[in-house]
């Protein structure tokens, strides 16, 4: 049994962060949440779940749904594998929840999917890319487009902006997204005619990477392909540097962190990254949420907040379609979310669960993320 580390109450949410405790809450919609709160991924999951948290409380002031207020219950999965299903069971199995949102990374994802497939409980992605997601089964949903999509424009904007014929790939064996990504990528980068020219393998959690840059500098590539998460990114990109490889490096979304900066410092200036939204290139939902958040938080949204409000509104809207929170009803509510007004662009669940929209090209420039372009799904 773990100690709880949190319990609050925010205006008429609860936001519970502990295992093995139950906590009432009347006549409420339970909503589950599984976030990588602290461990390696923390601030994924904290943007994520801040998002989600102002998502909940902005429909409760509005009145809540089914004339009902919404209680959202947050457990931490510590960035671990394993964690998740642990989790997950706890709120379906104790807490009662009608819904689940989360998680970012698609590992963690898969795992708590089949939980919630088998239990018939509807399960919204914000942010986890691996088309392997939505594949566990008919009650799993994201709102975020998925790797696919992400390899192809990638593969154009090596070949396209940065002027790349031959691309080196680093990957996380050990991260289902990053597998994924690194695969779309080659397949599409090889079918426009560029060339690979090495490709090097290292597991989460590594912090010496000096003999797979120094296969990467031997291979002298146009580019480098890094396709893994923002803490070992960025070691990596330090790394890169003091070995003399100057080629732009570039990944996808799970870069985007400000510990890729705090961590990188001045060696990931000039490195490129595709994710879900810039606050530089927002819509004029995404400018207000833009506000709010900044007015709630003190700090600059990310793609990782405004994919958890999004996940939190298209459940919320769901709710409301199906009129009752029987989880068949909702589940075919969800799947017929039509052109929502989101703050990452306009929400359509295909038939396969997914949404696809457009995706942003970041760089670092002067220590701060800064947009570069909006490539929409070919």
């Amino acid at each position: 049994m773990k100690k709880p580390f949190l319990l609050c109450s925010v205006t008429s949410i609860t936001i519970l962060l502990l295992a093995g405790c139950k906590q009432q809450t009347g006549n409420a919609i339970r909503i589950g949440e599984f976030a990588s709160l602290t461990g390696k991924e923390a601030t994924f999951g904290t943007m994520s779940h801040n998002g989600t948290l102002l998502a909940i409380e902005e429909a409760n002031a509005a009145g809540g749904a089914l004339g009902k207020k919404l209680v959202l219950l947050t457990e931490d999965d510590q960035s671990k594998q394993g964690e998740a299903s642990t989790v997950v069971k706890k709120l379906i199995s104790s807490d009662g929840v009608i819904a689940m949102l989360g998680e970012v990374a698609s590992s963690r994802s898969m795992e708590a999917g089949h939980i919630c497939q088998q239990n018939k409980i509807p399960m919204i992605s914000p942010s986890s890319t691996n088309p392997k997601v939505t594949q566990t089964g008919d009650y799993i949903f994201r709102v975020c487009f998925t790797d696919d999509f992400q390899g192809r424009l990638l593969a154009k904007f090596a070949q396209k902006t940065l002027k790349a014929a031959n691309v080196a790939v680093i990957t996380d064996v050990k991260s289902d997204y990053s597998v994924s990504l690194s695969q779309y990528f080659i397949s599409a980068f090889k079918a426009n005619g560029g060339k690979i020219v090495a490709e090097q393998n290292y597991n989460s959690g590594d912090k010496d990477f000096k003999g797979q840059l120094t296969a990467v500098k031997a291979a002298n590539p146009d580019a480098v392909l890094i396709t893994g998460y923002y803490t070992e990114v960025a070691l990596m990109a330090k790394q890169a540097r003091q070995l003399g490889i100057q080629t732009p490096l570039f990944g996808g979304d799970g870069w985007e962190s400000s510990k890729l900066i705090e961590i990188g410092g001045a060696d990931v200036e000039g490195t490129y990254f595709s994710t879900h939204f810039s606050p530089e290139a927002a819509s004029p939902v995404g400018e207000g949420f833009v506000k709010k958040f900044q007015a709630k938080y003190h700090d600059t949204p990310d793609a990782m907040a405004a994919l958890g409000y999004d996940s939190a509104m298209v459940l919320i809207e769901g709710i409301k379609r199906a009129g009752t929170t029987e989880e068949p009803k909702l589940r075919d509510a969800i799947a017929a979310t039509r052109d929502y007004d989101g703050i990452t662009g306009k929400i359509t669940l295909d038939a396969q669960r997914n949404a696809p929209k457009l995706a942003v090209i970041l760089t670092v420039k002067d220590g701060k993320f800064k947009f570069i372009e909006s490539i929409r799904p070919d």
